[in-house]
């Protein structure tokens, strides 16, 4: 069976449902963003501007490479996409601070990240797919409309973003009250829908489970190269490049698994790409937090190393490794 033509059913009214819970999820996201967030980019841009650079171009353009180079169908093609052109998510925040790296810098990056990204994920995604030689006719088939999506987003994520940004601003202690119970009641239940989309469709799963878990952490190992490889180039200290590489490296799957069963018909190439990489990034990338906080604890004496010694968004004058 091809999962070109494998999808995945949901009712209307769970698609109601999961529109609801994605807009939950984003007001969460807001409710916990305050403006010196967006203060810490204005004063240093530099990690920011990579960052930027990192997830806006570089990820979507590798992946669109890893697509014609990995044996992927048309559809699996354009779940890679997608998730490349996802949002970071917030789980970046805990594995930056397990790792020791900027967690100031991490949360500021992804409350000015999601903002952008309203705009940029349906353009991005519609721009890289339709330049694949074999995902773009998929596209044609669903009749994708680049601005309609926009326009949608803003609806479902964008407007309840933007909400939870002015209630935080006119209202902090209501907003800091409310937040831990909108955020952990959202994601359990975008944690819920990923889980019972795999369950329910388990067999589907199951019979391309060895090629998406080769593509998936292959994909998701050069997403979080990326992101360490151009915070240096870039020449940011060690704390920095923690940041970045889980900023790049850990992306909002569920957010994608989403988007799949609201504007892509539940395709099922699409939403096992999406479905897995929610679970395998959490994996990879909790190991590889573990390990560098192992590895910086041998070196230093502290998990944190010279993250420590350090403020909350520029390059420190001691550089480590």
């Amino acid at each position: 069976m091809n999962p070109d033509d494998v999808l995945l059913n949901f009712t209307p009214g769970t698609i109601l449902i999961l529109n609801v819970v994605l807009g939950l999820v984003m007001l969460g996201i807001a409710l916990d963003t305050a403006p010196s967030d967006f203060k810490i980019v204005a004063k240093k841009p530099k990690p920011f501007l990579i960052a930027i650079l990192a997830q806006l171009v570089i990820l979507p353009a590798v992946t669109f490479g890893l697509t014609l180079i990995l044996p992927v169908s048309a559809s699996m093609a354009l779940g890679m996409i997608l998730v490349a052109c996802c949002p970071p998510g917030n789980i970046s925040q805990v594995l930056t601070h397990r790792s020791g790296g900027n967690v100031a810098l991490s949360v500021s990056m992804t409350a000015v990240g999601n903002l952008l990204y309203i705009v940029a994920m349906p353009l991005s995604i519609a721009f890289w797919g339709s330049l694949h030689p074999t995902a773009r006719e998929l596209l044609e088939i669903i009749s994708l409309d680049a601005w309609q999506m926009l326009l949608d987003i803003f609806l479902i994520i964008g407007l309840p973003f933007l909400v939870g940004l002015a209630l935080r601003a006119k209202f902090p202690r209501f907003a800091a009250r409310v937040q831990p119970f909108v955020k952990w009641f959202s994601l359990i239940a975008l944690m819920g829908f990923i889980v019972g989309a795999l369950a329910g469709n388990w067999s589907i799963f199951v019979m391309f489970l060895g090629i998406i878990v080769l593509v998936v952490t292959i994909h998701d190992a050069v997403a979080l190269a990326i992101g360490y490889g151009t915070a240096v180039v870039g020449g940011l200290a060690t704390p920095e490049r923690k940041a970045m590489t889980f900023e790049t490296g850990i992306r909002n799957a569920g957010l994608g698994l989403g988007l799949v069963f609201a504007f892509f018909d539940g395709l099922g190439g699409m939403a096992i790409v999406a479905g897995w990489w929610g679970i395998w990034d959490m994996i990879a990338g909790l190991a590889v937090a573990s390990l560098w906080a192992w590895h910086t604890k041998r070196r230093t004496g502290s998990s944190k190393g010279d993250a420590s010694r350090r403020g909350d968004g520029g390059v420190p004058a001691e550089k480590t490794s």
